[in-house]
């Protein structure tokens, strides 16, 4: 019997963290153990989610795979299927199809090198995912260093992760929020996340990585920035997740010639990036 690409995993919600006001956090746990004990991934590739009758969407997988038994998503309420998710409560079933996509080279490239994490609003949740892979096993990676910003403090995401990388010591952490974003007890920085990094100090050269992620326009301005404090395009990576839809490449969704996000991203080099459209 063929076997059917489309059946997903059941997977069983065991947490839920409110991020924001709309945007939350599911820790999911596989119901069938065989499938848990077979499933692997990388750091960067994503899966579909699906809540039953109302359809299925696309997310990284926010988790590092150094942790197992579970995954976690981080996905905004915004649509149909967002909001039938997120409607849903502790011990609930949801399905998932996946690991799906290429992935960041956090075992090969990233190895003894310095890395910079550079993400905006809900962008840190693919960010998120790298950041934790590389801290779960710290020795093997330099320094680090993280900006992140939102247009708000309610905007934030991984509250209690951004205080915990801040108060450790092998961890540089920047925290920004957009001019008029700021309450009373805010402790970060004010200004838009290229400001910030390029008044950060933090410097790129041969042996250093970036990794950024956020809204297009935000990755837009902030890739002259990094070139411009020293990382090359073939040393900075973002992630192109918000172009799919089937992740198998059929519907023809993510694709610009024969390149498929799905199936040949969605994790790109700035210097890959220069080679596709600019409205992509």
């Amino acid at each position: 019997m063929e076997e059917n690409i489309y059946l997903p995993y059941l997977m069983r919600i065991t947490d839920i963290i409110d991020e924001t006001y709309d945007t939350k956090t599911f820790k999911l746990e596989f119901i069938n153990k065989e499938d848990s004990e077979k499933f692997d991934f990388k750091a960067g590739q994503f899966g579909l989610y699906s809540a039953f009758t109302a359809g299925e969407s696309t997310f990284c997988i926010a988790s590092p795979p150094t942790r197992k038994d579970y995954i976690e998503c981080t996905f905004r309420r915004i649509g149909r299927v967002t909001k039938a998710l997120s409607n849903l409560n502790v011990g609930d079933t949801v399905g998932f199809r996946g690991p799906y996509g290429n992935n960041f080279p956090v075992d090969s490239e990233f190895k003894g090198k310095n890395i910079l994490f550079v993400a905006g609003g809900i962008g840190l949740a693919p960010v998120r995912c790298v950041i934790w892979n590389v801290l779960d096993l710290r020795d093997n990676y330099k320094d680090i260093a993280i900006v992140y910003g939102a247009r708000t403090v309610d905007d934030l995401v991984y509250k209690r992760e951004l205080k915990e990388w801040e108060e450790r010591s092998d961890v540089k952490l920047f925290k920004t929020v957009d001019p008029g974003g700021e309450n009373p007890e805010w402790d970060g920085k004010i200004g838009f996340v290229p400001t910030v990094l390029e008044q950060s100090g933090l410097k790129g050269d041969n042996n250093s990585i970036a990794i950024v992620c956020g809204p297009p326009i935000m990755i837009k301005l902030t890739i002259p920035v990094l070139k411009k404090i020293g990382f090359t395009s073939d040393k900075i990576y973002t992630t192109l997740e918000n172009k799919m839809k089937c992740g198998l490449g059929k519907c023809g969704r993510c694709n610009v010639g024969n390149f498929y996000v799905c199936k040949h991203g969605p994790v790109v080099t700035a210097s890959k990036l220069e080679t596709l459209p600019e409205e992509y």
